[in-house]
Parts: structure tokens; sequence; C-alpha cells
């Protein structure tokens, strides 16, 4: 009997290439590539794959299985992509800026075969990212911040100050800021880095300015897998800046241990202006700018937070949110805000709440990338493709409900399955 042609699990793979190719046995074999032979350029641990043996009467028949498992890719790489992935990850982990800089491009790229490539770094990255956390007693290896709040209310000034201020006490940090893409050009100023000089200068301060490219939200759809990245290049706190008071702050709050609420201060009611969830999910409210005549406005807006905050459930069984104020253009409170968050991260680890939450997270965004690919794929159906500029056209001209318009392109893509 011929074997039929498969991928042949690691324990064949010990034989040299041209075995194959001279051997009478295995005639029926053809291999594009080496890479593909072998899979993934190297070899693997025989447990990751499955080998069923089936034994007829009319002879034996070999049928092998091969199973692809999380810690493997599916497709192969070539040997150009393989090399390319063990450079940037040695480099990354090394603390090398411009190899996480060159990571976190690739993760962000929507070209089909960089997103593979992408994964296979990621998979690198993560498993050695589990075997810090191993060293580390299973404790997290950074502490990741979300800070969100309204236009003008000081961000880059307070992370410039906090940041310098940190990197001065022997911490790495790295920025991720996210500025929001134009609806009508698609594109996004990403002035963020221009205005932390003196951070964007230090050798232990990372920041990334990262366009949502029209991502419901406010963050990227990579914001995540570049969190994980910037922890493999070992900088202990990440901080994840987002603009806007809406639907951003629940997407961040997502993949982040703590959410900051920046504010400034005489801005009318802010509890008006500002939706109730979000300060919900607030672990930390500032009040920025408060100094000179803005101390006493400062204070009455603290005041007004603290009360409100009374009113909220409590999300947390060992922490209750606090509202203080700082001042990132003279330092005051920042390094009192450090201390409080430093608290609020070892008594939410020892209560198992951090590691919890973590994995749930993890959960989340699992579905909301397959929200967003399931969109992508619909788009994109050779059942769906053709009629979606009819039905839009219908639906523009009042032809056609929005609903009737979504059940027949629905209708369309479950028949094409």
């Amino acid at each position: 009997n011929i074997i039929p042609m498969i991928l042949i699990p690691s324990l064949l793979l010990r034989f040299p290439h041209c075995y194959f190719s001279s051997s009478a046995y295995f005639k029926s074999f053809h291999f594009s590539s080496r890479s593909h032979f072998l899979c993934t350029g190297s070899l693997r641990p025989v447990h990751l794959y499955c080998t069923k043996w089936m034994f007829l009467v009319k002879g034996l028949r070999r049928e092998l299985c091969h199973q692809a498992t999380v810690d493997q890719p599916i497709e192969g790489l070539s040997d150009r992509e393989q090399g390319f992935v063990d450079k940037i990850y040695s480099g990354l982990i090394q603390g090398h800026r411009a190899c996480l800089a060159e990571a976190i491009t690739l993760v962000e790229s929507t070209h089909h075969r960089k997103k593979k490539v992408a994964q296979v770094l990621l998979q690198k990255v993560l498993s050695y990212h589990r075997e810090q956390e191993k060293l580390n007693q299973g404790k997290p290896l950074a502490f990741r911040v979300g800070l969100s709040g309204p236009p003008g209310a000081g961000k880059s000034t307070f992370i410039e100050c906090f940041g310098k201020m940190l990197t001065e006490r022997g911490h790495k940090v790295s920025v991720l800021a996210v500025d929001p893409s134009s609806s009508t050009s698609g594109g996004s100023l990403l002035g963020d880095k221009t205005r932390m000089t003196e951070l964007s200068r230090d050798m232990n301060a990372y920041i990334r300015p990262s366009p949502t490219r029209g991502t419901l939200g406010g963050v990227t759809r990579t914001t995540n897998e570049a969190i994980l990245l910037c922890e493999g290049g070992g900088y202990d706190v990440v901080l994840v800046e987002t603009v806007g008071v809406g639907q951003s702050e629940f997407a961040v709050a997502d993949m982040v241990d703590m959410f900051i609420l920046l504010l400034p201060p005489a801005g009318g009611d802010e509890l008006q202006g500002i939706k109730r969830g979000i300060i919900e999910m607030a672990d930390l409210v500032a009040i920025n700018k408060a100094d000179g005549d803005l101390v006493v406005p400062a204070r009455r807006i603290q005041a007004e937070y603290v009360s409100a905050m009374k009113l909220l459930r409590k999300r947390s069984k060992v922490w209750r949110p606090k509202v203080m104020r700082i001042s990132a253009k003279t330092g005051e409170g920042i390094s009192d805000m450090w201390d409080k968050m430093t608290e609020f991260r070892d008594l939410v680890l020892m209560s198992g709440e951090l590691i919890a939450k973590r994995r749930k997270q993890q959960k989340v965004w699992m579905w909301n990338l397959i929200q967003e690919n399931m969109l992508e794929h619909f788009r994109s159906h050779l059942a769906v493709k053709d009629k979606i500029p009819l039905l839009e056209e219908k639906v523009l001209s009042g032809v056609f409900s929005p609903g009737l318009a979504a059940d027949l392109l629905l209708k369309a893509f479950k028949d094409g399955l």
C-alpha cells in the first residue's frame, strides 16, 4: 500500500531529507521545500503529534495524523522567515528597543503572511514569558496600567513626569499611546511621542504611538499582543494611554491590571459629563493640574468624586478606589500616586484577584478577536462580497430596510458555507 501524502511526525524527521528522496519506500512523498518538509523548520517533540495505527485484514495500513497544538504554528515558515523570527526574538529578550519596535510592527501588520509569522513570534515570546513567571514564583513580571481621560487632562505631561520618576528608581517603562484614526481621512497625528521629549530619550523607556485604524474601543487590535512583547523585552511597567471618555475605557480595562482616570479641574460638572460605568471601572481617579489658581477647583472636584465613589458598587473585595490631586507640572503628588498604585498591586496579588483577572482578560480578548475576524471573513466571503454593494444601494435609496438587507446578507452567507 502507498502511504498517503501527509506531514511526517518528528520521530521520522531524525533522518536527513535526502534519504527520503532516494528511498524506494517513500516515492509518493513530494516536498516543495525543506521548510515545508520540516513543517516549522525545526524538529518538534514526538508528544506533539497524534499517530493513529490501523490494522486491516488485507494488509498493514499506517495512517499518520498530524495534529497541530497550541504551542506550534499550523503552517510552516520558510528558512528566511524562521531566521527573521529567531533574530527578532533573541534581540527582544535581550532588551533591544529596535527589535521590540520591529516586533510590534510585525504584529500590527494586516498582511496575511506576516500575521502567521507574527503568531509564531508571539508563541515563542509567550513560552519565554511563562518560563520567566515560573522563575518569579508565579508572580506577574510587569504591572499593566491603563490611563485615560478627556483631551486636555494632561496625560502626556503626566506620563513624562511619572515615567522619568520610575526610570530613576530603576524601572523599565513602556508607553503604548493609542491615537484615534480620523474617520474622514483615515490618518492619525501620532503626536504623543513629540510631547514626551525627555522620556523618549531615556534608554530605560520605550514609547510607541499606534493608530486605531477605525477599531471600535479606541485601542488597536494588537494592543494586547504589544503588551506581551513589551513584557518579553524586560519592561516591568506598561502604560496604555488612550484618548476620550467612552467606549475606549471599556476596551483598555480588559487588558490592564489597574485602570486610572485622569481628569482636569474646572471642567464644569464633571459627574454630568462622564458615564457612571467609566467611574465604576476606575481603580484610581487623579485630578491633574492641581497647582496655582486651579488648586481650589481641584479640591472641589476631588470632594465630588470622593462622595460619588461611596455610592458605587465595589468591584474588588480588597480595594476601594481612591481620588487624588496631582500636578504633573510641579511633580506634586506623583510619588504618592505610585505608592497607591503599588499598594493596589500588592493587595490584589495577595488576594488572587490579579491572576484571576488576567485569565479572564485573555478569554475576553480572544472573543474580541474572533468577532473582528468574523466580520472581515463575512465581508470577503464569495457568497456575500458581490451582494454587499447592491444591497447597500437599495438601503440608501429606501427600497430595503437595513434589517431586511442584513437578513438577506446573513442568509446568503449561511447558504454559502
